[in-house]
């Protein structure tokens, strides 16, 4: 027993704080339950929506101070509409209007099935710069067949800040029209310091299929 005091009182500082070294994963691993305080980490999924054949998804509820960063994730968002853009934007008045101005970059990795094309490249026609107009998250010419779908996400940095700009980052990955697989990158900023509240996605052109999850990061 006098082994096991010693030992125990090796890991504890003169003002009484346990040392890291003294914290393993296997005494973690035992504890049943956390204070509140801990920020124990993770993914929290706050909503969920469903397009069949619709013209947009918004998000007008859920997007508040509770989070520092909040990602929307796209899954087979299916366009109905052949060679066509998908596209986001952001509101300060919960969706009455999705007018922010933003100033943005994007650029992108493309392959073939014939493999025959490749490349990296930027297009800044795909930029904007202190524009209100539509984001593109995928450049343009989302094939609209049966097993053609986009998938990524969007991650929007402390939207309630009424201080700072908001930036966001997006990464998807599609099947372009002819038979291309295309990856793009996309980053920019809502140039506003009043709190963004309501995301709207949206085809540059048609309706679309497809579901969009929420989720705050704690």
């Amino acid at each position: 027993m006098g082994t096991i005091t010693r030992s125990f009182a090796n890991n504890i500082t003169t003002s009484g704080v346990l040392l890291p070294a003294s914290l393993v994963n296997n005494s973690i691993a035992n504890v049943t339950a956390y204070n509140a305080s801990v920020a124990t980490g993770g993914m929290k999924l706050i909503s969920s929506q469903t397009a069949s054949n619709s013209a947009s998804i918004s998000f007008t509820t859920g997007i508040d101070s509770t989070y520092k960063e909040y990602q929307f994730w796209f899954i087979n968002i299916h366009p109905r509409t052949d060679a066509v853009g998908f596209n986001f934007n952001m509101s300060t008045d919960g969706g009455s209007n999705y007018n922010v101005t933003k100033t943005t970059t994007e650029f992108g990795a493309f392959h073939d099935e014939a493999d025959t094309t490749q490349a990296l490249g930027y297009n800044a026609s795909n930029d904007l710069a202190q524009s209100t107009a539509d984001q593109k998250l995928a450049s343009a010419d989302l094939g609209n067949s049966a097993d053609e779908c986009l998938n990524g996400t969007l991650t929007l940095f402390n939207p309630s800040s009424t201080t700072y700009v908001k930036h966001f980052i997006s990464n998807n990955a599609y099947y372009h029209e002819s038979n291309y697989s295309i990856e793009n990158f996309v980053a920019g900023y809502g140039n506003t310091t009043s709190a963004i509240n309501a995301i709207i996605f949206r085809m540059s052109s048609g309706n679309f299929d497809g579901t969009i999850l929420l989720y705050g990061i704690v």
